[in-house]
Parts: structure tokens; sequence; C-alpha cells
């Protein structure tokens, strides 16, 4: 099954985003879990999860995706910055335990001049404190489109933040395409060798969903802007590729485009029509 969706709200709860990406043909969804410029989360409201829960079984949702806020920063040169990116994403992961098959995604981090291999040291060591064997939901690490001192903006960062994470079992990557395009990586002339080397580098079993973006900006530009599908420099024939790749078809998809609700409608609307099942 051809599992898309789209970024939403999470303001009034998850049947709540439920009923809205059903509402737009979708049957999986992305949520922030609190302020992304910030760090308040809302109260749990477990009935609101065991309702999202049952219907989710009831309707074909599989899997969706929770987002940590950009203000986390697990290898930022300050300590209590630190220290509150961990704190948040273990509060996080408790929460997201709660729900059925929910993954949960975060960009790796700055080292802000301290240099990567640092600030990979410093992602290994919080994840290595955050995760835990008990808990349900698998990390995910985002693949990064390389601006400013951004850590994950090669397979190769990835791959050594993973080699140093203890519970392998619960770590898994979510590749985001405006970001690899904008890192160097050609999804649109060289789809197949990008997947044998993400595959070498890192390993396609730990590749766990997709962030299917279009970029305002041209390859190798490190920029990190997102387009709507087909009015980018990746274009349309590129993600008509990556939907119906055999290595990727199975994966969920995640837009992060510049839309309101009616804008993914038409987005979701193409992406099933370009699909081949």
């Amino acid at each position: 099954m051809f599992k898309i969706g789209c970024h939403l709200s999470a303001s009034k709860g998850y049947v709540h985003m439920a009923k809205e990406i059903l509402s737009i043909g979708g049957n999986t969804f992305q949520f922030f879990t609190r302020n992304p410029r910030g760090g308040t989360a809302k109260e749990i409201d477990k009935n609101d999860i065991e309702r999202f829960n049952t219907m989710a079984r009831e309707n074909g949702i599989e899997v969706i995706l929770a987002h940590a806020p950009y203000t986390i920063n697990v290898c930022s040169a300050d300590e209590k910055i630190r220290r509150f990116g961990i704190e948040t994403m273990k509060d996080d992961i408790l929460r997201l335990d709660l729900v059925s098959n929910c993954m949960y995604n975060f960009h790796p981090g700055s080292h802000v001049g301290q240099g990567v291999d640092t600030g990979i040291q410093l992602i290994i060591d919080a994840l290595n404190e955050i995760i835990s064997k008990e808990q349900r939901t698998i990390v995910l690490l985002e693949t990064m489109a390389g601006k400013g001192s951004e850590v994950g903006r090669s397979f190769e960062e990835i791959k050594k933040i993973i080699d140093g994470v203890k519970i392998k079992e619960k770590i898994g990557v979510c590749l985001d395409t405006c970001h690899v395009y904008d890192a160097g990586y050609d999804l649109v002339n060289n789809l197949d060798g990008v997947l044998d080397e993400f595959d070498k580098i890192i390993g396609l079993d730990r590749l766990k969903a997709i962030h299917i973006n279009d970029s305002k900006n041209p390859f190798e530009s490190h920029k990190d802007r997102h387009e709507k599908i087909g009015d980018g420099t990746l274009g349309t024939e590129a993600f008509e590729k990556i939907i119906n790749n055999s290595r990727l078809k199975e994966l969920p998809f995640y837009l992060e485009t510049p839309n309101e609700l009616d804008g993914y409608e038409k987005e979701i609307k193409l992406l099933k029509e370009l699909r081949i099942d």
C-alpha cells in the first residue's frame, strides 16, 4: 500500500489529524510533538490517543511520524541547550510510546564551530542517554542539506552517529529529498546510484521514512528551502521515479512542502496518480 501523507498541526489532537489526512486522501501524517520554535507540550489526552489508535486500525493508518521541535540541538556548545534537547526528547518518547506505531524524527543538530567530529560525539552521547531498550518508538536521524554547521549532511556523518549508538534496534533514518539533493546527492539523474551509496554506507534497512519535498534551490546548494512537488529543481519526473522505486515504495512518504491543506490534497492526488502498484 502506498503510504502517503503530509505535515499537520497537532493542536487539536490525534483524532483530528487522522480525520484531516483521511479527508484529503492520505493514510499517514507527520506532526510536531510540541511548539516547533519552543519547548511547551500539551497535556497528554489518553482518551484522544485511545480513540486514535482504534481509528488508525480501522482506517489503514499503519504508521505516523512525530517531528521534534527545531529548538533541539543536542550537539550545541552550550550544555544547557544540550540538556534541554535531551530532556525534551526523553519526554517526547514517553508520550509517543502511548501511540500505535509512531516514529520520532529529529534534526541531528549543529556543532556551532566545535567541529563535526565533536558534534557527532555529542549526538552519540545524547542518544545513548535518551534511547532505552524498553521504548517502542524508533528514533530517526534526518538527512540534512548542510547549511552552516549542520551535522548529518552526508551519509558518512549519519553512519558515524549510528555506529556510536548502543541500542541500534531503536535507531533509523528519515531521508529528506530536498535536503539530500541540496547536499549533493543527485536524485534527479542518479537515483539508483544514490540509493546504492546509502545502502553501502548506512544500509537501506535503516531507512524508515521519506520526507518528499521539491527544492527551491539548485543541486548542491546547501540551502534547505522546500518547494511544492514539480515546482522546484527536482521536478515531477524525479518524484515519479522515487515513489515507484522498488527499494523505496513500501516506505511512508511525508510532504513538507509550502502548502495549506488544500494544496496538500492536490499533491497527494498527483503522487497517487504517478504511483504504479
